[in-house]
């Protein structure tokens, strides 16, 4: 039985591992609060308790946390970093949100371990990854990502190989801003229609008959109508990513839109807004001036 550790088991890894359970493999999860391993257990996962530990015998190691650091922290660690715990042949996934330059590192410390890492971060929130209907964006050697192939098909809808290690870094800050851009511009709009008088629903609903309407934006401006801030995608970190394409970049300057649509985010983490789904971000704008 191929044997697959999860490391972070927050809104996304918890689902992620619980479906790799139901798909038949063994597995084996860590999570910096012992308590969100709990359930996972209970569907039949074995717990462990540093990452270098749930690393060990694993055929396939996956994390999914925050940022760059902590997954620095959770791979590299000299006493409890999950490399030092896996055996060569064995392939790392890294599917959290990262900068490219971080992901070559990692791609650099785990071949000299004898381990090919696959950098496979997600397009999807919540919902999809409850569903298994995740878009993967992989970047890495062809031969690695077959060998995956049944790992990550059991949590995903489509894999997308978009080239070496850091294009699917790349791929997935462009994916996030594309779509936080939107969210703003939405709550923008949707502030604006709302102090004009106008039935936001009904112009909406013309908008969306044009060819300017995306899919996307159709769910944004159904949350941000109904007050749904349950947290899909929480504030903090797409204003994370957004950090994090700027810096790809090379400065504000070098992307004007993305850096203006990131001080809309930081606008709403400085309100007290960080935890909250995204759309949450229309409330900026919804207030009387």
């Amino acid at each position: 039985m191929t044997r697959v550790a999860v490391l972070g088991l927050g809104a996304m890894g918890s689902r992620m591992a619980a479906n790799l359970i139901r798909a038949g493999f063994q597995v084996t999860v860590w999570n910096r609060s012992p308590q969100a391993t709990a359930p996972l257990i209970a569907a039949g996962a074995r717990a462990a308790t540093t990452p270098r530990d749930a690393a060990d015998g694993a055929d396939f190691v996956m994390a999914m946390v925050r940022d760059d650091d902590a997954s620095r922290q959770i791979w590299l660690d000299s006493a409890t970093g999950a490399l030092a715990g896996m055996g060569p042949g064995a392939v790392a996934i890294e599917s959290s949100t990262l900068t490219p330059g971080w992901i070559r590192e990692l791609g650099s410390q785990a071949a000299s371990q004898g381990v090919a890492l696959l950098e496979a971060p997600v397009s999807g929130t919540t919902p999809q990854a409850q569903a298994a209907q995740l878009v993967y964006l992989i970047g890495g050697d062809a031969d690695t990502l077959a060998r995956a192939t049944p790992v990550l098909s059991a949590m995903g809808s489509s894999l997308q190989h978009v080239g070496d290690l850091g294009a699917g870094a790349l791929t997935k800050l462009a994916t996030n801003t594309l779509l936080g851009i939107q969210v703003t511009v939405i709550g923008e709009l949707i502030g604006m229609l709302q102090h004009a008088g106008a039935d936001v629903g009904r112009v909406l609903e013309a908008v969306a008959a044009t060819p300017v309407w995306s899919t996307v934006a159709g769910r944004i401006a159904g949350l941000m109508q109904a007050g749904d801030v349950t947290p899909q995608f929480p504030i903090a970190l797409i204003e994370k990513d957004f950090g994090y394409t700027v810096q790809q970049a090379g400065s504000a300057d070098a992307v004007p839109t993305i850096a203006a649509a990131r001080q809309v985010f930081r606008h709403a983490l400085a309100e007290g807004l960080g935890k909250e789904n995204m759309t949450s971000v229309v409330k900026l704008f919804t207030q009387k001036p």
